[in-house]
């Protein structure tokens, strides 16, 4: 892979979409990927219907949907649910895990900065760990800005993982330290090779949030986007303490400590 990126033709969106697909076939074995708990699912299903209210079959659209978690997840709470992906082995992994779980969700391969789907079209917008990648997110968040509906909301759940605090940058060497010497390991695994983690360094160094996306220049560009209300949640303990019993002590603190977030923006009717 680390080849295939150096050639002229190669862009950082493709080297993106490259990274992203590789990752498929291990995405699900990681902790903060795939959920691994009825706790779990159901601090997350409580955080979506606290921004977003109950689906009621309203139409949604999952971006950068993976293998269907966060799209199950809207599913599950009666959203009339699209992901759209576009790295192909994610798409082929949901379509199985929904179909193995009689989901009736609908996963297309598209493009979150161009969607090309109909203006107007969705009630809601979802990502999670997407904005950080997005080369042009002001652009991206444009184009979310036509596809909603009047009234519609788009739901952003990010964090910054480059500007790290004092606790953050302790707990996560002292988790390094703790792994290397056999003392912690995480419940499922599935973590990168180190190949793959320096592809993703890489590529979060020359992305426009390479400094770190935190929440409120998120919600600044979400402003200017054109939309109307723009509100910052930071509150995310109750997933992240189901999720703390699938990493060790340390990995799971570092987690925590992280500013992680959700933004959620609204377009006016």
């Amino acid at each position: 892979m680390g080849k295939a990126i150096e050639g002229s033709n190669f862009s950082l969106r493709d080297e993106i979409k490259a990274y992203w697909s590789a990752r498929a076939a291990t995405f699900d074995e990681q902790p903060g990927h795939e959920i691994f708990s009825e706790e779990e699912r159901q601090a997350w299903q409580r955080f979506f219907t606290r921004h977003l209210g109950n689906g009621e079959g309203r139409k949604a659209l999952d971006l950068a949907s993976g293998t269907g978690v966060v799209s199950h997840l809207l599913d599950g709470i009666g959203f009339d649910v699209t992901g759209m992906d576009w790295a192909e082995p994610m798409l082929n992994l949901a379509r199985a895990k929904a179909k193995r779980n009689g989901r009736p969700i609908r996963f297309v391969m598209g493009d979150a900065e161009n969607t090309m789907e109909p203006d107007d079209s969705y009630d809601v917008i979802t990502n999670r760990h997407l904005v950080w990648t997005l080369v042009d997110p002001k652009a991206a968040f444009i184009e979310w800005h036509r596809v909603l509906k009047p009234g519609g909301k788009v739901l952003v759940v990010d964090g910054d993982f480059v500007q790290l605090g004092f606790v953050a940058r302790l707990t996560k060497r002292l988790s390094k330290f703790a792994s290397r010497l056999g003392l912690a390991r995480d419940a499922h695994h599935g973590a990168p090779t180190s190949e793959m983690a320096a592809t993703h360094e890489s590529i979060l160094s020359r992305v426009y949030f390479s400094q770190g996306a935190r929440a409120e220049a998120v919600a600044d560009l979400l402003k200017q986007a054109g939309f109307d209300t723009v509100v910052i949640d930071t509150d995310m303990r109750a997933i992240h303490k189901a999720q703390r019993k699938n990493f060790s002590f340390f990995k799971g603190l570092e987690r925590a400590t992280q500013h992680r977030y959700a933004v959620v923006a609204t377009k006016a009717k």
